[in-house]
């Protein structure tokens, strides 16, 4: 608990006691893991960094100093405690620390001292020697969060110190390396400069520059070797940009190619090593870019031919250049070479190659050429283990043969173990930053040394084989090609399938999408034909209660989606109808009797006022009734006129009554329709639950036959209208009929009340329906009376 008591103190109010309690936590936490996790998971880093930030980030005071150097202790080294500090959501607090403003003059030594430990704490978490998962999900945390943004902003800043650019440019090449989408970001930085630059351009320009730092140089160096780091991507930019057709013709813009072009034929030994160096990490297990780089064509001088950037380095290698130079330009070429038949073709093919290697590496010189002479034996070693024997003069066998009698195996596998055992190489190979303490050490790079130890032993093995044995390592080469081939072939047909399968699931999210959509309509569609079902079975027990010919054909009605209340209630109208009309005829009956009896008491009338006339002798009297005589025959005409109109009214209604019983008439065909929409019914109900994929075909069955009983539908609707005209036409005409036989009412009324009062006797109804049998004996008596 000692230590959970002195973690007690960082939280104190005395700042006194809290900044003793951080420089004793320093000590404790030096080289000693155990007491690193304890503070650790003690909340040390919340603490720290609430204190930092109290501070004054890195404008604070030595005790932002004495708390970074407390967190790099617990850090360094420590995987347990750098995935707590990234799993705790402390990296996001780590970028308001580089938040510098525009104004960056005047920086003070203990602002130049925070920074520096920051971006040493930042460089911790993404160290080459921590764990591959951490250290990636650390560059992808940075990335999220905008630190590297942040870090991307200081490295293009101007005024900032030497010392802090160059550990900014450091931690950048740890942050990117490796990590495609840190890596992605930083190719698409540009300077503040008009026009703008590429970065990684104004930073190959630092590079190439003698006049720069050299710790700045080897810094642009590493971030440039960190940016190519298993990104293929940006390597084919890069190469790409040396490539004849994407050379910028009016040279208003300089690209990466040309300034590593540049660098690498400049008389600068130290920008020919850094050029040759970054176009290997270019280059660096890519070799379709290795094949590429065989079509680029230099122009040496005005008049002469452009040559290869392959003859160009051969022809700097034996003009006896520096020796960091010819180290640099032998890397570049080992690299090149190595694992490339085409490019090892391409540099055999030149005559004057081969003998300065063997030339380079039979001599004996000084320990400085030893270096040269080893990387010599190497590069010839690399041109005998990748030939593909296409030229003649210098197959295998015989380059063997050349080694024997030039420089003889054993020396030849001597000066191939210089490049091992130089100190330098031993230092280039502990880890991949360039640390140099002058330029004259800069010799090796770091992945240039795993390909000395990959191929140092295979070249000694190559060289003491006999031709039989070569013979079977050909054979087994192009086996392992043949199956690599093989492995190739199933590869791509993986991806392919890996797409189609892609695209498949994708098709099958729509299909099921569509399918789901098919299945709501099916259940609405069934939901339907159940109804209509039931409709049907209603109607069955309607039809199996009435077998009366219009009850089936009110069911038809029923069937096509007309209420059966409907139709029996124009039925019950046409029946009144017909009543009335029968109700009228009796009326018409009874008139005709009323005024027949009328006609027979005007003839008795008559033949009492002529007696009466005779009589009496008054003329004028017998004048006046004989006039009201004439009227009453001619209003007697006019109501017979009406009453034959009514009666073909009459007729008309019986015409009408005779269409619609054949209308009737048709429930029989509708009862055999009937069962044949059951059969259908049914039958569509099956298909639409066995088979779900003829969902669009019986959709279309359905809209066909609603569109059918829809026709249906809309005939019936139009014989209902034409009834209903109908019925409405003889309903006004027996309108018209009541008043006119209202009018004749009160007409005879008007007429008995006048024979009254003319003292003429008028019999009830039922006494002239008994005198009709006389009255053409009358009619013979008035017309001898007239």
């Amino acid at each position: 608990m000692g230590v959970s008591r002195l973690m007690d103190l960082l939280a104190d109010s005395r700042e006194v006691i809290r900044n003793d309690g951080v420089l004793l936590l320093q000590q404790l936490t030096k080289s000693n893991a155990a007491i690193q996790k304890i503070v650790a998971f003690e909340n040390a880093f919340e603490r720290l960094l609430d204190i930092i930030t109290e501070e004054g980030n890195s404008d604070g005071g030595i005790v932002v100093e004495d708390c970074l150097l407390l967190l790099q202790n617990l850090l360094k080294n420590n995987n347990s405690n750098q995935n707590f500090f990234k799993e705790g959501s402390y990296i996001q607090r780590m970028k308001p620390w580089f938040e510098v403003g525009d104004d960056n003059c005047g920086w003070s030594a203990q602002k130049v001292t925070n920074l520096h430990l920051m971006l040493q704490l930042v460089r911790v978490l993404v160290s080459p020697t921590n764990p591959p998962g951490a250290t990636s999900s650390c560059q992808k945390a940075m990335f999220h969060c905008g630190l590297l943004q942040q870090l991307c902003t200081i490295l293009m800043a101007t005024g900032v110190p030497a010392d802090i650019l160059t550990e900014t440019i450091n931690t950048v090449s740890e942050v990117i390396r490796g990590c495609q989408m840190n890596q992605d970001y930083f190719a698409s930085v540009n300077a503040p400069s008009n026009p703008p630059r590429p970065a990684i351009v104004v930073l190959l320009m630092s590079m190439v520059n003698e006049r720069q730092p050299f710790v700045l140089r080897c810094a642009v160096l590493y971030c440039f070797q960190c940016f190519l780091y298993k990104n293929q991507k940006g390597q084919g930019e890069i190469v790409s940009t040396l490539l004849p057709s994407t050379i910028d013709a009016t040279g208003n813009s300089v690209s990466a190619g040309q300034l590593l072009c540049g660098g690498l034929f400049s008389t600068d030994s130290l920008s020919n090593w850094c050029a040759a160096v970054a176009l290997a990490h270019a280059l660096q297990e890519n070799a379709t870019l290795k094949e590429q780089l065989l079509r680029v064509q230099l122009a040496t001088s005005i008049g002469n031919p452009p040559v290869s950037l392959l003859q160009q380095c051969t022809n700097i290698l034996s003009q006896g250049s520096k020796v960091q130079t010819r180290v640099g330009l032998l890397m570049l070429l080992c690299t090149w070479l190595s694992n490339c038949s085409i490019a090892v073709t391409h540099f055999l093919h030149n005559p004057a190659n081969i003998p300065f290697l063997t030339g380079q590496i039979a001599e004996n010189l000084g320990e400085e050429e030893q270096l040269v002479q080893g990387l010599c034996a190497l590069l010839l070693g690399i041109s005998i283990y990748y030939n593909d024997n296409s030229l003649e003069n210098y197959r295998k066998e015989k380059l063997k043969q050349l080694i024997e009698k030039r420089i003889g195996r054993e020396n030849f596998i001597e000066k191939l173990g210089f490049i091992s055992k130089h100190e330098l190489y031993s230092r280039a190979a502990q880890k991949p930053q360039p640390s140099f303490s002058s330029p004259d050490h800069m010799m090796f790079d770091h992945e240039f040394t795993k390909l000395v130890k990959e191929l140092e032993g295979v070249i000694s093995k190559a060289i003491y084989k006999s031709s039989e044995e070569d013979k079977k390592e050909e054979e087994v080469k192009k086996t392992l090609e043949q199956h690599d081939n093989i492995v190739t072939h199933y590869k791509k047909v993986i991806r392919e399938q890996d797409q189609e399968l892609e695209e498949l699931k994708q098709q099958i999210n729509i299909l099921k999408s569509q399918n789901e959509q098919l299945q709501a309509t099916v259940t609405q569609q069934v939901s339907q034909i159940q109804q209509h079902k039931d409709q049907y079975n209603l109607l069955k027990v309607q039809l199996g209660k009435d077998t009366q010919h219009h009850n089936s054909h009110g069911d038809t009605l029923q069937m096509n989606g007309i209420q059966t209340e409907e139709v029996n209630k124009l039925k019950e109208e046409l029946e009144e109808w017909k009543t009335k009309h029968e109700l009228l005829q009796g009326q018409l009956r009874e008139k005709d009797s009323v005024i027949e009896k009328l006609k027979s008491s005007q003839l008795e009338m008559g033949t009492e006022q002529s007696s009466q006339i005779s009589k009496s002798g008054g003329l004028e009297h017998s004048n006046e009734l004989q006039k009201e005589l004439e009227r009453l025959r001619s209003q007697i005409q006019l109501q017979s006129a009406e009453i034959s109109k009514l009666q073909t009214e009459n007729q008309k209604l019986q015409v009408l009554n005779a269409t619609a019983d054949p209308v009737l008439g048709h429930s029989s065909a509708t009862a055999a329709q009937n069962s044949e929409w059951k059969g259908r019914l049914e039958q569509e109900i099956k298909e639409l639950k066995s088979e779900v994929k003829a969902l669009s075909e019986e959709k279309a069955s359905l809209k066909e036959y609603l569109d059918s009983s829809s026709s249906t539908v809309a005939i019936l609707q139009d014989e209902k209208s034409k009834l209903q005209q109908e019925v409405a036409e003889s309903k006004k005409e027996q309108d018209d009929l009541l008043v006119l036989l209202a009018d004749q009412d009160q007409k005879l009324s008007a007429l008995k009340i006048k024979l009254k009062d003319l003292g003429v006797p008028v019999e009830d109804e039922d006494d002239i329906e008994s005198g009709d049998q006389g009255d053409d004996d009358e009619d013979g008596d008035e017309e001898e009376q007239d």
